[in-house]
């Protein structure tokens, strides 16, 4: 038995040797040390947090082959090429295979060539895979995407739930279940589907201090988001996410139209079609991809350098799961979204009219409340995002409201007007209608109803209708009106109304901002090392297109064979030895011997 030290020891060589880092970060080492020694653990740690060395280095650690239950079947090859650059003996099984490659991989699975299996849920689950399992020695298993196994998650697949029979079935294996996002009700629930009440629990900050969060008042959302890509993150890559298939097309269309290189992804079109443009995505730099959320799980792509959404996420699990794609690497990233009154309404009427049980549209619509919450909040963007997943924080100084701090004010009158007009219109009408009673407006509608006659005909014409909109969508997020979906979308009041009305209570809202266009920086195509010298940017520049043809030889994304971070310390460190080489982070013994002499040879020739 291996003391402490020596296991620890063992660990850090592993992770210097081959995934070529000098140290852990953060909860790494306790977790490594703990599923090594044979416990299980239960690990919620932010995207590009390093959740998958937590169980690639103790199932090299350990005797046998370490099974990873990953849903993530279109991203298994990347991932198995990854570790073979570093020299880690890795496969899968899933249903992309035909007989004779599953054939290969159970082989060499039986004759112990392998560290690492990634393995479907739906084909893990089958009595000939299971009968397989308990034929070889297992190191562990690691679940991947745990919150998958929630049915009050974002995410929930059926086929999880039945990963309780591994601890059934394997009782002895240690298992570790990773996610990067889970409030406190799906942490428990995943304990518990998973029978992992026992584990040890790793909590790591959820905080992404190098993600801006922008939440902007949408007008006409692809023209915004067009803009926010060329003045921020021109020749960048990114993710523009829309909530149906038809919007998605639409946006990219739109972004082609307007010179960008945008693919579009949902679950509508041909596997074929969705599986090259992901390729692409993951390949190919300044790839902007339009998807509704079936993309982009466990996409392991650093150098994302924003997200945007057109439409409003359902939850903060959600929003912060698919913002989480960006900036993977810790450079500076950006998280954008486009929000207004329709997405307010959407959404609503998405739970009301879903077939789920009372219960479940309770859950939705109070992840719907706290999602409008961080939309409408005059305070810190990421303190009130930590604070949904019970983490303390002080303001970041890196979000819009810090930056350019929101003005409130005293909306009680003008809430007291809005009520009282849609009381006034019986509570029989929609947003529109209301809004032109309110602002007096001259349509035949209107005196066809004779609401020019009530008292509150025009006493909102102080204000524009963009203004009306803005105050109307912050009472609906409130919960002081309710939409009536049944009723062609009718305006009705709520009983947190009456108070109002009442004057029993204040109103402080956000004061409507017209929206400015973003303006153009002079930042040139593709991401610039802004800490670079202009000689270390040159050498960074060669390194770029070294990388992208040796990328395309290997056939693996370019991030495979380096990540932008460590070729920025190349370029910074310019090495002129193998040895010198050796010592920058993410440069492992199997990379230094598949690469270094090129590299090397690169940098003399600068």
């Amino acid at each position: 038995m291996n003391t402490r030290d020596d296991l620890g020891a063992r660990a850090l060589h592993i992770l210097e040797t081959v995934f070529g880092y000098p140290s852990f970060r953060g909860e790494q080492a306790a977790i490594v040390d703990a599923v090594a020694r044979g416990g299980d653990a239960l690990v919620l740690m932010p995207t590009g947090g390093g959740k998958s060395l937590c169980y690639q280095i103790p199932a090299l650690l350990r005797d046998g082959v370490g099974v990873v239950i990953s849903p993530l079947i279109a991203l298994m090859q990347d991932q198995v090429d990854a570790l073979a650059e570093v020299g880690v003996r890795a496969a899968f099984l899933n249903s992309t295979q035909n007989f004779d490659e599953t054939l290969r991989v159970e082989r060499a699975l039986r004759a112990g060539e392998l560290d690492l299996l990634y393995v479907a849920p739906e084909r893990l689950m089958t009595p000939r895979c299971l009968d397989m399992l308990e034929t070889v020695r297992i190191a562990l298993f690691a679940i991947d995407e745990a919150h998958c196994v929630s049915q009050w998650g974002h995410d929930f697949r059926p086929e999880y739930i039945r990963l309780s029979v591994l601890h059934e079935r394997f009782p002895q294996v240690p298992r570790i279940a990773l996610t990067a996002t889970a409030d406190h009700q799906t942490r428990a629930e995943i304990a518990h589907r998973l029978q992992l009440e026992d584990a040890h629990m790793f909590v790591s900050s959820f905080d992404r201090p190098n993600i801006r969060y922008q939440i902007v008042e949408k007008a006409n959302g692809r023209k915004q988001v067009l803009d926010f890509i060329e003045s921020e993150h021109a020749g960048d890559a990114g993710i523009v996410y829309c909530l149906s298939r038809k919007k998605v097309e639409e946006t990219a269309e739109f972004l082609n139209e307007n010179g960008l290189t945008a693919l579009p992804y949902h679950a509508g079109m041909e596997f074929a079609t969705r599986s090259v443009n992901q390729s692409r995505f993951l390949r190919e730099d300044g790839i902007v991809m339009v998807a509704t959320i079936a993309f982009g799980m466990g996409i392991d792509k650093p150098d994302v350098r924003f997200v945007a959404h057109l439409d409003l996420p359902k939850s903060i699990e959600g929003y912060y799961q698919e913002t989480g794609r960006a900036g993977r690497d810790g450079l500076p990233a950006s998280a954008w979204m486009a929000y207004g009154l329709q997405d307010v309404v959407q959404q609503r009427r998405m739970i009301d009219e879903s077939d789920a049980d009372e219960t479940f549209k309770r859950v939705q619509a109070a992840k719907l409340d706290a999602m409008l919450g961080l939309c409408e909040t005059l305070h810190c963007r990421r303190v009130r995002l930590l604070d949904y997943f019970g983490q303390p924080s002080q303001p970041c100084g890196n979000c819009d409201t810090c930056l350019n701090p929101p003005r409130s004010f005293d909306a009680t009158v003008a809430v007291q007007k809005l009520l009282s007009t849609i009381y006034r219109v019986d509570q029989r009408f929609g947003a529109m209608h209301v809004l032109d009673v309110l602002r007096g407006a001259d349509s035949e509608k209107i005196k066809q109803w004779g609401h020019d006659k009530v008292s509150t005909f025009g006493i909102g014409a102080d204000r524009s209708e963009a203004e009306w909109r803005a105050i109307l969508r912050q009472s609906i997020a409130l919960g002081l009106i309710a939409v009536d979906h049944e009723s062609y979308g009718a305006l009705k009041l709520t009983e947190a109304a009456r108070p109002i009305l009442k004057g029993q209570e204040t109103v402080q809202l956000r004061e409507y901002q017209k929206p400015v266009k973003a303006r153009r920086t002079s930042k040139p195509k593709g991401y610039v090392e802004t800490d670079l010298t202009p000689e270390e940017q040159a050498v960074f520049e060669r390194l770029r297109w070294w990388r992208m043809e040796t990328a395309r030889k290997h056939n693996v994304p370019a991030y495979v064979v380096f990540q932008d971070a460590t070729m920025r310390e190349i370029a910074k460190v310019q090495p002129t030895t193998l040895d010198a080489l050796r010592g920058v982070s993410g440069v492992g013994e199997k990379k230094l011997e598949s690469y270094g002499a090129e590299i090397v040879a690169l940098i003399a020739e600068g």
